[in-house]
């Protein structure tokens, strides 16, 4: 700690300048170094941050005595690595989405983890986006019966300049997919955090619309092991790009959300007028949720506070590695299932 404060460090300036600004206005913390290999990121921050070091040498963060938290923001296929080094140096870590791209790397996180004894946090900042709290809530408290049905989307666009900006993007090696691994593994949490563990799992992938070597569109079809049905589709490839559409029935009830707005709220045991208020509040996605309640926090802010406050409080951060594997676990058995025609059980 440095002035009392939590030191806090960013490694990766593209997603993770989103770190940078949450460490950066945090009260309990200090933002103490940044690092990436391209200095017009590194000048962009210290425009932004005056007193921040920059560093394009990784060592050197984990060199840095005053540095307690690292957020570890840089390609996926670097994660595992980058923040089991972060640990044994002694570092407690926030790293990105996905934790990495295959199980076998991301338990390795875990194992360090135990071993270190240091907190590690991982990156599902739509876990805390406002309607998602309700809708959690309602799950876990049987508001919609036995589930039965999920139905969840993602159909974006990606141009291909998107994907020959960065060498790593659309790439088996470093990202581990495309429009399953990168833009949808987000909205994978969400649906195992909403409905469970999956057992098994039918995909077909393709390329349609872009020259990259993975996937900009998948389908597929899941069981999960409360016995309900679901439906998964990812896409980087639909011009102009729609919405995320995340979508759970059950034998009492529904919710339905699309891009973190509150399209339908029909659950057990309604109170009167509670659907037209869920919707008042709601129906205008994180911003009309925001100014109903000001004291809620959203997306990188609250998990950079998250991560920081567990190291204060000696706790566990709100997602941790083991439940951060999860959703690799699904995708990758998605790309197995599409490689091998068969369903996939995932045990």
């Amino acid at each position: 700690m440095k002035n009392g404060k939590i030191g806090y460090a960013v490694a990766g300036l593209g997603v993770g300048m989103s770190h940078v600004n949450a460490a950066g206005t945090n009260l309990k913390s200090q933002l103490i170094a940044v690092c990436d290999l391209k200095q017009d990121r590194l000048n962009a921050a210290k425009a932004k941050y005056p007193d921040v070091i920059t560093y394009t040498d990784f060592n050197e963060v984990l060199a840095n005595p005053d540095i307690d938290i690292v957020s570890v923001a840089l390609p996926s296929g670097l994660h595992a690595e980058y923040t089991v080094r972060a640990l044994e140096a002694g570092k407690h870590v926030l790293c990105e989405k996905p934790i990495d791209i295959t199980v076998e790397k991301a338990l390795k996180i875990e194992e360090a983890r135990v071993r270190t004894g240091k907190k590690v946090g991982v990156i599902f900042q739509m876990r805390t986006n406002a309607c998602m709290i309700p809708f959690k809530k309602a799950v876990d408290e049987g508001r919609l019966g036995r589930l039965v049905l999920a139905t969840f989307s993602l159909k974006w666009f990606r141009d291909q300049n998107y994907f020959d900006s960065s060498g790593w993007r659309g790439t088996w090696a470093m990202d581990g997919g495309g429009s399953l691994m990168n833009q949808s593994v987000h909205s994978v949490d969400l649906m195992q955090w909403l409905m469970g563990d999956v057992e098994s799992i039918y995909s077909t992938i393709g390329v349609y619309n872009h020259n990259i070597e993975t996937e900009d569109l998948t389908a597929s079809i899941l069981k999960f092991k409360n016995g309900a049905t679901g439906t998964f589709v990812s896409s980087t490839c639909i011009t102009p790009g729609r919405s995320v559409y995340l979508q759970v029935y059950g034998t009492d009830g529904l919710i339905e959300v699309e891009n973190d707005v509150i399209k339908a709220w029909k659950v057990r045991d309604m109170a009167e007028g509670e659907e037209e208020e869920m919707l008042k509040i709601y129906g205008g996605g994180n911003f009309s949720a925001l100014s109903s309640n000001p004291t809620l926090i959203t997306g990188h802010t609250a998990q950079v506070n998250d991560i920081i406050d567990a190291v204060l409080e000696d706790r566990d951060p709100q997602v941790m590695p083991l439940e951060a594997v999860k959703a690799v676990k699904i995708i990758t058995s998605a790309y197995e299932s599409a490689r091998t025609g068969k369903t996939v059980y995932l045990g």
